[in-house]
């Protein structure tokens, strides 16, 4: 089946019932809809999905180019590492987020595949540009459009994938998608082990600008499935009025708030991590190569471990528990806690490095199932895609920023006080603050399914 046949499940407002793989009917109605839509599992849904989730991560290697090859970059550009920090964190990731809010609420009133298409085009020539940088500024400029362009992506894709998928899938398709993430940063840090050698990382830039203006005319095939919005005066419509549903959401689902907040304090420490090429070379003493020859091996293997476990039991926790999907992440960051700190301590070789290597991937990795799937369910269908952009914002700008950008000035800081060991500080430093989110996860599993059902209730009455 080809990409156009992706719009024959058209939210037109059809009655019909789902079917599942299994031949049962009426599966999880589409809330919010005044009629039944049209959710026939067909292979065209499936087909978006594998789309979306080559595009997210080609996303994926793109972004984490420059912790990639950082061990390449850095010395040639002779950057410190509170700019380096900047790059990979704030210049970035705040252009990223704020511009993911508006991409968010631009989605759910435009023809969300022509966005993604245009936003691929855009990161992929800044990606192409920033090839050929010869200092901080030079590369500061291309990166920070690079956050514009990316931030498109997720809002849109979440909140189309929202409207293929029925509610009790959701959670492994959103995992699905997010494959991107271990794939992508594998894939990037293999880049930098065999091919940074042998072409440089320049030539790997310009090849994957090259590759992702490929990636956006096949996007624009994909026809968007519902009737997109048409603003007319007193309708309603518009950024004023997303950002009224925004607010409205966060108002009535303390789950949603808990969710988000938990989300923010994990991506301390993933910001952190984004010093871990530079922490194996001058810490722990693996050739740059071979660690990130290494760190792309590990990373594509616990990602998609992570993934499918998040995916598969989120879901099955939703189904089979009183608590909802956050709460298999607070078990799980509880147990894998001691692994996390330990990792950072001990000397490479020893069974806890080993697991060390794989373990803070699988969480993260583990983490975007459930947690993107609690919030387009405890979102409204009219403003999935702003809500996952406001999530993102707050993901970015204070979790990555934060753990990014603080880890570099506190790498410095650390170094200028004359510890031997700088980047293990600063990495130690972020785990502390990233375990706030244990206890958000607990709240947010405790509250999601009733918050859910006052929604359901209260939008059924509307």
């Amino acid at each position: 089946m080809g990409v156009d046949a992706l719009s024959n499940c058209g939210l037109n407002g059809q009655t019909t019932k789902i079917s599942t793989g299994d031949g049962e009917m009426g599966e999880d109605m589409d809330r919010n809809s005044d009629v039944q839509t049209d959710r026939t599992v067909s292979a065209a849904p499936y087909g978006l999905l594998l789309l979306l989730t080559v595009i997210n991560t080609l996303n994926f290697v793109d972004r984490n180019l420059l912790a990639s090859f950082a061990n390449y970059i850095k010395p040639e550009l002779n950057l410190t590492d509170t700019q380096y920090g900047l790059l990979t964190g704030l210049v970035f990731l705040l252009f990223y987020a704020v511009a993911g809010l508006f991409m968010g609420m631009l989605a759910d009133l435009s023809n969300r595949p022509k966005l993604i298409a245009g936003a691929i085009a855009v990161w992929s020539v800044m990606t192409a540009i920033s090839g050929a940088a010869r200092g901080f500024v030079s590369l500061a400029i291309p990166r920070s459009l690079i956050g514009i362009g990316e931030s498109a992506l997720t809002p849109s894709a979440m909140s189309l994938l929202a409207d293929r998928f029925s509610s009790a899938r959701l959670g492994l398709v959103a995992a699905i998608y997010y494959t991107g993430v271990p794939i992508g940063t594998g894939a990037g840090l293999l880049l930098a082990g065999y091919l940074g050698p042998a072409i440089g990382w320049r030539n790997c830039f310009y090849a994957l600008g090259a590759l992702g203006l490929v990636l956006s005319l096949l996007m624009l095939t994909v026809h968007e499935p519902r009737k997109v919005p048409v603003r007319q005066p007193g309708t309603g419509l518009g950024f004023g009025a997303q950002i009224g549903q925004l607010m409205s959401a966060l108002r009535r689902s303390k789950a949603l708030v808990a969710t988000m907040c938990g989300g923010v304090a994990l991506h301390f420490a993933i910001g952190a991590a984004q010093f871990d090429q530079l922490w194996f070379v001058v810490e722990r003493g693996f050739e740059k190569g071979e660690i990130a020859r290494l760190s792309g091996y590990v990373t594509v293997a616990a990602g998609l471990a992570g993934n499918l476990f998040g995916g598969i039991v989120g879901d099955w926790w939703q189904r089979h528990m009183k608590t909802g999907r956050p709460m298999m992440l607070f078990w799980m960051m509880l147990a894998i806690l001691p692994f996390s700190i330990g990792f950072r301590l001990v000397e490479p070789g020893t069974l806890i490095f080993n697991i060390g290597l794989g373990i803070g991937v699988f969480q993260l990795a583990a983490f975007y199932g459930p947690t993107f799937s609690t919030v387009q369910e405890l979102a409204s269908k009219d403003s999935r895609a702003t809500v996952t952009g406001f999530y993102i914002l707050c993901l970015n700008c204070i979790g990555m920023g934060i753990g990014v950008t603080g880890a570099g000035w506190a790498v410095d800081q650390f170094r200028q006080a004359g510890f031997a060991e700088p980047y293990t500080a600063a990495n130690l430093l972020a785990i502390g603050l990233s375990t706030l989110a244990i206890p958000a996860f607990f709240l947010a599993g405790l509250w999601s399914k009733a918050d859910r059902a006052k929604i359901d209730a209260q939008e059924a009455a509307a």
